[in-house]
């Protein structure tokens, strides 16, 4: 899967560097530290779902935040004031 971070430039060069250094691609090297850290976390709890608020007249809803398409729909579609 292709995907976009936004690294600081300090920690991305420090994780080329490594990566270059033990012979392997920085998308390997960030694979594996992020494998390593999810390793160590303990599962969470359930979360429950965020309420949604709203008015069912106007078709006026707010937007779950963590549907990033949905948030982005939502943005494009909000007139600049």
């Amino acid at each position: 899967m292709r995907t976009t971070l936004n690294l600081s430039e300090a920690l991305a060069a420090e994780a080329k560097a490594r990566a270059a250094a033990e012979g392997r691609t920085f998308t390997s090297f960030i694979e594996e530290a992020l494998r390593e850290h999810l390793a160590k976390l303990q599962p969470a709890a359930p979360v429950e779902p965020l309420p949604t608020f709203g008015n069912p007249r106007t078709s006026r809803f707010l937007v779950d935040i963590d549907d990033r398409d949905a948030l982005w729909e939502a943005l494009e579609e909000t007139p600049i004031r």
